[in-house]
């Protein structure tokens, strides 16, 4: 078979026949010669570009680059590292499996060039691993390339044909350099395991472990019986059934998902041991134990009795397992669980935890492999009121003598170290009282004013506050208390506003004819410097039936013909000197003529309302609406009128 050269380009109008002379030989035979006429027609070709469809070498030097231009095969030039023609292309060991390498033929069209139709593409050297595409795309092979510490070289040669049969052909050297990556290995080629004969299913025999990225594990054999089964992400080998062979050996492959000829292969050899099934029995199985938080170190808090099937009771091992503040406060002796320190029910560590401890005691018999009971351990710490509240230092407030009822003095904030922490109440010795005008809030230990303060009588109150906790102790009625020294300073006020006894009254008189009579007389008290007091009617007199003079309120007749109600607000202040503080007195007045039968007493009644705090509050409010707001509503309510009778006609005639 006579075929035409990669890369050859053959020109009709400068050679259009070529004469071949065949030799042919068997042996024991003569040799026989003929020619061979090729005649080169005229027509549209089908051309590869360069550097795919080159005939010359490409070379380069150690640790360089392709040399360009081309050198010709025919220079005689050596260098290190050559390829016969066609263009090269260098690619790392760990690319994806299916990955383009090269592309013969761009779309749309590029280094090729194509005459009326579309080109195919066909691999004349088919035993290569890489793939062509019908595009003309190089791609990796579908397993990836091997690892390997050495370049590994692949050349393809492509040929191009149209459907008119024009074809040109040219070769790709494909250079796949040792990844950089590194690959997957198995730390233990060869480990052996033993398990015991107990091993339940789907229990954990074993781990392994590779190095390297994207690492996945298998079993290769054996596949049957599947006795054991592998996590392919983590590595954990399994067994599948009650373990019943002697012996076992795993093949294990550890493999890169993304080049799954990156693998690595490990050897298991399971032994399967014999035991004694029969674990030691203790009393009590289960522990829970309720301890005080002053237990001295050392204290036992419980002793196992345990017993050992074989018999081999010397021969049981305790150990205590769990969290470390469980095993910073607990260690075995021997039998015993014993109090390794103190168990403070006031620290944070201690309520971290919920004022709970959990562990496990591990009782361990002897033999091979070692047979061991486990008993859970509970041990709840309960608290003790250990500690006196402690009062606060400088327990001193400074409070106006003219402070009004529930004004606050101040707050008496005590401690106590047992938990929860300042869990107190609060309490005055005493009472209160007009001797003690003050009261202090239980839960708060907030002072707070609800008498009258009396400056000149008293400079500064002593309280004896007694701090009491609670909630500290397992028995409710044991509490701490302590007593505390406050004092409460009066601040006088000098311009303080007049006090009116009582400050709303209710009178009734009849109106005699003659002169003026007397109402009521005001009882109120100004300034410690004793300073006159002014009073004057602010509302309530338009009429002006009533006067003042002085603290005296006289009612003036007219010509009353049906009993009245007058209402008057009287203020009071401390002098027309400078601006002081004010008080308003609320007088309530029922006038009845001497006309009018009344009950048979000629003295003014006077009634004393109970105190309590009287608002008096007046609002005007005006809303004159606009002109169109008036006129849209007279319309919209003849609509709704209109609509209203249409409907109840509509229902009669129904």
């Amino acid at each position: 078979q006579v075929t035409l050269r990669a890369g050859a380009e053959l020109d009709a109008q400068q050679v259009n026949q070529y004469t071949l002379t065949l030799w042919a030989t068997c042996p024991g035979e003569e040799e026989v010669e003929e020619r061979f006429f090729v005649q080169v027609l005229s027509g549209q070709v089908l051309r590869c570009d360069a550097p795919f469809a080159s005939t010359g070498r490409r070379c380069r030097a150690e640790g360089a680059g392709w040399q360009e231009p081309w050198v010709p095969a025919s220079t005689g030039v050596l260098w290190p590292y050559c390829v016969a023609g066609g263009d090269v292309v260098e690619v790392s060991a760990d690319v994806m499996p299916r990955t383009p390498l090269y592309v013969v033929l761009p779309q749309p069209l590029g280094g090729l060039t194509v005459s009326g139709s579309c080109p195919g593409f066909r691999l004349r050297n088919p035993d290569t691993p890489l793939m062509l595409t019908h595009r003309g795309l190089v791609l990796a092979p579908a397993g990836g390339f091997s690892p390997s510490k050495d370049t590994q070289t692949f050349r393809l040669d492509i040929e191009v044909m149209d459907r008119h049969g024009r074809n040109c052909s040219g070769a790709v050297t494909v250079e796949v350099l040792p990844s950089r990556r590194p690959s997957v290995t198995f730390l233990e080629p060869q480990r052996e395991v033993t398990v015991p004969e107990s091993t339940r299913p789907l229990e954990v025999v074993t781990q392994v472990y590779a190095s390297g990225d994207n690492v996945r594990y298998a079993i290769l054999a054996p596949v049957a019986p599947a006795l054991f089964t592998i996590n392919e992400v983590t590595g954990e080998i399994r067994s599948t059934r009650q373990l019943e062979v002697a012996h076992a050996r795993l093949f294990v492959q550890a493999y890169n998902a993304l080049q799954p000829a990156d693998s690595d292969i490990a050897t298991l050899n399971i032994t399967v041991q014999r035991t004694d099934r029969q674990a030691p029995s203790c009393v009590p199985a289960i522990s829970v134990s309720q301890v005080p938080e002053t237990v001295f170190p050392g204290s036992t808090l419980v002793t196992l009795r345990c017993t050992d099937p074989i018999g081999a009771k010397d021969c049981l091992h305790y150990a205590l397992e769990g969290p470390p503040a469980s095993l910073s406060h607990f260690h075995m002796e021997g039998s015993q669980l014993q109090v390794n320190t103190t168990l403070d029910y006031d620290s944070e560590a201690v309520a971290t935890v919920g004022f709970q401890f959990t562990a496990t005691i591990v009782v361990t018999a002897g033999g091979q492999p070692p047979r061991s009971t486990r008993v859970p351990v509970l041990v709840t710490v309960t608290p003790v009121n250990e500690f006196t509240p402690t009062c606060p230092s400088g327990a001193d407030f400074t409070v106006l003598e003219t402070a009004a009822f529930g004004s606050i003095v101040g707050r008496v904030a005590g401690t106590d170290r047992d938990y929860p922490p300042d869990s107190l109440e609060y309490s005055l010795e005493g009472g209160t009282g007009p001797t003690q005008p003050f009261s202090i809030d239980t839960r708060t230990g907030e002072i707070r004013v609800v008498g009258p303060l009396d400056s000149q009588q008293h400079k500064s109150y002593r309280l004896t506050v007694r701090l009491t906790d609670t909630h500290n102790d397992l028995d409710p009625t044991n509490r701490l208390s302590h007593l505390c020294n406050v004092v409460v300073r009066l601040q006088t006020v000098v311009n303080r506003a007049p006090v009116c006894t009582p400050e709303v009254q209710e009178l009734r008189i009849t109106a005699r004819l003659g002169s003026r009579q007397p109402v009521t007389r005001l009882a109120c008290q100004g300034s410690p410097n004793g300073a006159a007091l002014a009073y004057a009617i602010t509302e309530g007199n338009e009429d002006g039936c009533f006067r003042l003079e002085g603290n005296t309120l006289f009612y003036v007749p007219d010509d009353l013909a049906e009993p009245r109600t007058f209402v008057l607000l009287v203020e009071v202040w401390g002098g027309p000197s400078a601006p002081h503080p004010r008080t308003m007195v609320a007088l309530v007045v029922h006038v009845t003529p001497q006309t009018t039968p009344v009950p048979p007493s000629s003295m003014t009644q006077h009634t004393t309302l109970q105190k309590k705090l009287l608002v008096i509050t007046q609002k005007e409010v005006m809303w004159q609406p606009p002109a169109w707001f008036v006129v849209v509503l007279t319309i919209s309510s003849t609509l709704l009128l209109a609509t209203l009778g249409c409907m109840a006609r509509s229902l009669m005639c129904r």
